[in-house]
């Protein structure tokens, strides 16, 4: 079973396999502690910037009931930047996965799609896309659960 802090030091190639390998899942319920796994950072750098995003930038999400989604930004947890979330096939494998949509919740975000599934009981894996081009990965646990 993968930790959120193993799949930090994962390269691109392992993460994309162990997508492809994971089922979708539920989705989940509540608020999420994320964390940002940064392409061609290197594991020492990837580390570093993986937590200075976590503290001082992007924090995780918060799922609704109602097929929604709002991100946790900043220090002070700001909820933001609104998308739809159901499940849909994914762009990398065309598979089942939870569709993380902001084309009709964000102008800005709006060519931002982030598909997961779930490789723990706790713990997803995101895929990031943009303007249909994959550009980098994220973790989302269960605040209680135990962080690796």
């Amino acid at each position: 079973m993968p930790t959120d802090t193993e799949l930090l030091r994962t390269d691109d190639k392992q993460l994309e396999e162990l997508f492809r390998k994971s089922p979708a899942g539920e989705i989940p319920k509540g608020p999420m502690e994320g964390m940002a796994i940064l392409p061609g950072a290197g594991r020492a750098g990837a580390q570093v910037l993986a937590g200075v995003v976590n503290r001082f930038c992007w924090r995780g999400k918060v799922f609704s009931p109602e097929g929604y989604l709002s991100n946790r930004l900043t220090p002070l947890d700001i909820l933001s930047i609104v998308a739809t979330v159901g499940p849909g096939p994914s762009r990398l494998d065309d598979r089942e996965c939870i569709v993380i949509d902001y084309s009709h919740t964000s102008m800005v975000f709006g060519g931002v799609r982030d598909e997961l599934r779930q490789v723990d009981p706790d713990l997803y894996l995101g895929l990031i896309w943009l303007s249909g081009r994959k550009i980098g990965w994220f973790t989302l646990r269960e605040p209680n659960s135990a962080q690796g």
